[in-house]
């Protein structure tokens, strides 16, 4: 009898079970998921091709503090379809890159397309449908055949800027906008098919004409998110020294243009772009400047030449060596150093703590590295997956 009851039970519970299933609403594939179901609290970091050249391949990065890595740059060909940018190494190097996904599953990578050198054809595969379609369908052609999980459009810049040999048009503004909705749309179909979702992010500038020559929002409803470059605010191109890449705006006299990361964000975040959809940028650089007056402790006063340096030789060379005094900006929370002569601006575990905490209080969607061979070591690479945690 006991027997019975139970069986019966057991039968009853599992059609009521099956009513309930049957009446709650299907989940679509995850290909056709909305972006912002996906979650926040990403570290994105770039990685240079050209990095093996010198040694650090792929394989030595330390995948399992990443949950993106975006592979820089692929090139956009004559006829308007991305191409291999340096057909000597990427076989390999993404091979390597891919490996990793056995470190950590859940990693994604993503081919950057453009970048400031190779950025001079976007405004003709942007120009007109047939061209757009021919791009959009070169790149789901390329990610499958080279195991990628979505594309990065390294777009340096819509309009104007970027190198004097770019194309550029007025329209690329509307046309940017079109070309993002092509890839989405094809990114779709494909996902369709392979029952997942393939990422589309583009990297942002910082510069106020940069995010004006941009169709925000409607841009970004079709992004998953924007790799905000939050970083060469200051530069070899100023005519003083000055700051890479102040979280803060200061209050100190100075005669150039005052500019940090939190006015880029709100910039952004002011153009109703969605505060979970933007990566902030991190630079992995310094910049070094000779021959500069001494005064101030170095800080905006004229210099002879600069170049980028790479944190890597920063800690090798220049940290805590002699006649170097080191100081933190109290206001725009990031180190300079200086020895009479020779100042650099640049990044240190402290600066990128009191970025990680920034993220964390405007709730954005992470982080993200220029560029991850330039701290071979880890040590910044550290800093930024204990900030994030």
């Amino acid at each position: 009898m006991k027997k019975k009851i139970m069986k019966t039970t057991i039968l009853l519970v599992s059609v009521f079970l099956l009513v309930i299933c049957t009446s709650l609403p299907r989940q679509e594939a995850f290909a056709s998921k909305p972006s912002d179901e996906i979650l926040p609290g990403k570290t994105v970091g770039y990685y240079g091709a050209w990095a093996a050249y010198s040694g650090y391949n792929p394989d030595q990065i330390d995948a399992g503090k990443l949950t993106h890595i975006n592979y820089a740059f692929a090139n956009i060909s004559p006829d308007l379809k991305i191409t291999l940018g340096y057909p000597d190494i990427d076989p390999d190097n993404i091979r390597l890159l891919n490996s990793l996904k056995q470190k950590n599953p859940d990693l994604k990578t993503l081919i950057a397309v453009g970048g400031w050198t190779w950025s001079g054809r976007f405004s003709d595969a942007a120009l007109t449908e047939e061209s757009r379609t021919v791009f959009a369908d070169s790149c789901v052609d390329f990610i499958t055949t080279y195991g990628f999980d979505g594309v990065d459009l390294d777009w340096e810049y819509p309009v104007s800027g970027g190198l004097v040999s770019n194309s550029r048009r007025p329209e690329d503004k509307q046309n940017f906008t079109l070309l993002v909705k092509k890839l989405r749309e094809k990114l779709d179909e494909r996902g369709t098919l392979d029952n997942r979702h393939y990422l589309l992010t583009i990297a942002g500038g910082a510069d106020s004409s940069q995010i004006n020559n941009l169709e925000l929002p409607e841009l970004t409803q079709y992004l998953d998110y924007v790799n905000l470059m939050a970083y060469d605010l200051h530069g070899t191109w100023d005519s003083r020294t000055d700051l890479l890449a102040p979280l803060y705006d200061n209050d100190d006299p100075s005669p150039q243009y005052k500019i940090s990361v939190d006015k880029v964000v709100n910039s952004w975040l002011n153009k109703s772009v969605p505060a979970e959809k933007l990566v902030m940028g991190i630079p992995f650089y310094g910049y070094l400047y000779s021959s500069v007056n001494n005064s101030n402790n170095g800080l905006y006063q004229t210099f002879g030449g600069a170049n980028s340096i790479s944190y890597r030789d920063i800690k090798a060379n220049y940290l805590g060596k002699a006649g170097y005094t080191g100081r933190i900006h109290s206001q725009s929370m990031v180190p300079w150093m200086f020895n009479g002569t020779i100042f650099i601006s640049y990044e240190d575990p402290q600066s990128i703590a009191q970025k990680t905490a920034y993220i964390k209080i405007k709730k954005l969607g992470g982080a993200m590295i220029w560029e991850l061979s330039q701290d071979s070591d880890g040590e910044l690479l550290n800093a930024l997956h204990d900030g994030m945690k």
